[in-house]
């Protein structure tokens, strides 16, 4: 779909209201984690450079519509001031005369940040008069907050309807990434899809059987596969009773031409610690008191040679247990080698989803995939095939 971009608006003198997403760890009032802030500020020095007034919108946290202290964004400014390099006014309500009186007092180079969206009931049910009362305060609305798209609420889909509208920086490199990687690929595409539960990726691994050419199962989700077919997994986390589900999805794919690759050999402990004793054996032979807790290296073999032969990969999910050490093997010796891929411009490499982005840093091998995308649900959603309310919105 197209959508407009800050390249598309004249900016100049006008009140540019930002949605973003700083939902960022905070301990005792600090914030430990500074990445989310990190990714907005091309977007907010992009609006100051063209003489716009940067208006931050934000969530945090789950008030549902009330004020808390230990919510409010007020605490987020020596970060955001650190981060930013600029100068950050606080108002204490994301509408009304205090927001309004914020906004007309900025002074070149500053940006205001208002107040918890969430602290408003009418946040998350999308109320028109709230988005109307938001509307007031700018010129210009600018959503950077992809991480948040699939939410249907005022301040990112609401909002969009009543002001001229573009995507920021981030929210425009997240869209042209995840478009190269499912709209309009090179192909052959890879997908690699792990995690512990095949019903949580139902309808991911639906829209992908159709979408890609090859499909790699991992984690716990591969038992529940191996098992479909007649296989014991011992005590492996698995779910029997998606057996059905998974037989389909395997002629879903055959049907569209999509190869999957299940583990061919697997690695199995008998319990679920850090350095438990483990041994390799075939995917068709778990011992009946053990826990498969990562692929084997036939299977990261197989894994590595998809790599090559792909020219585009999304990976969503680890291929074992990559938490804790030597289960995490598989996991990094597949992203060292997509990494090694990407680097090399063999592979256009798009990861996303929490665990993911874990797996991929404690790997290191996730500055050199081509992007890695923070949003946990609305990545999922891209993936998944359903349209993001908030991104529909910018079209």
């Amino acid at each position: 779909m197209a959508w407009k971009t800050l390249d598309e608006m004249d900016l100049d003198g006008k009140r540019v209201l930002t949605r973003v997403d700083i939902n960022v760890p905070v301990e005792s009032g600090t914030v430990t984690d500074t990445t989310r802030i990190e990714r907005i500020s091309v977007t907010v020095q992009d609006i100051l450079d063209r003489g716009g007034k940067p208006v931050l919108l934000a969530h945090f946290g789950r008030p549902k519509g009330e004020r808390r202290d230990d919510m409010s964004l007020q605490m987020l400014i020596p970060a955001l001031e650190s981060v930013l390099g600029v100068s950050v006014v606080f108002a204490a309500d994301c509408v009304g005369p205090a927001a309004a009186a914020v906004i007309d007092a900025l002074e070149p180079g500053q940006v205001a940040l208002l107040e918890n969206t969430r602290f408003h009931k009418g946040e998350e049910k999308n109320d028109p008069d709230l988005a109307a009362e938001m509307a007031k305060l700018g010129d210009i609305y600018c959503n950077d907050a992809f991480s948040a798209a699939h939410r249907a609420h005022a301040s990112t889909e609401g909002l969009a309807q009543l002001l001229p509208s573009c995507a920021g920086r981030l929210m425009q490199a997240e869209l042209s990434a995840l478009e190269s990687a499912l709209g309009t690929p090179e192909r052959p595409v890879l997908a690699v899809v792990g995690g512990a539960k095949v019903s949580t990726k139902l309808d991911l691994l639906g829209n992908l059987v159709e979408k890609v050419d090859m499909l790699v199962i991992g984690g716990g989700m591969a038992n529940t596969f191996l098992a479909a077919q007649g296989l014991s997994v011992g005590a492996s986390l698995c779910e029997h009773d998606m057996a059905p589900t998974a037989r389909e999805i395997v002629e879903k794919a055959k049907t569209a031409g999509c190869e999957i690759l299940l583990p061919t050999d697997v690695v199995v402990a008998r319990e679920f610690k850090a350095g438990a004793a483990n041994e390799t054996v075939a995917a068709d032979a778990c011992p009946e008191d053990a826990m498969i807790l990562d692929a084997g290296p036939d299977s990261v073999v197989a894994v590595k040679a998809a790599i090559e032969k792909a020219k585009t990969l999304i990976w969503n999910g680890p291929l074992g247990a990559f938490e804790i050490e030597p289960f995490d093997v598989a996991t990094n010796a597949a992203a060292k080698h997509a990494a090694k891929q990407s680097a090399a411009s063999q592979l256009v490499s798009v990861a996303g989803g929490g665990d993911t982005v874990a797996a991929l840093n404690k790997s290191g091998a996730a500055e050199d995939f081509t992007y890695i995308s923070t949003a946990g649900g609305a990545f999922l959603e891209w993936m998944e095939g359903k349209e993001l309310p908030g991104v529909a919105a910018l079209g």
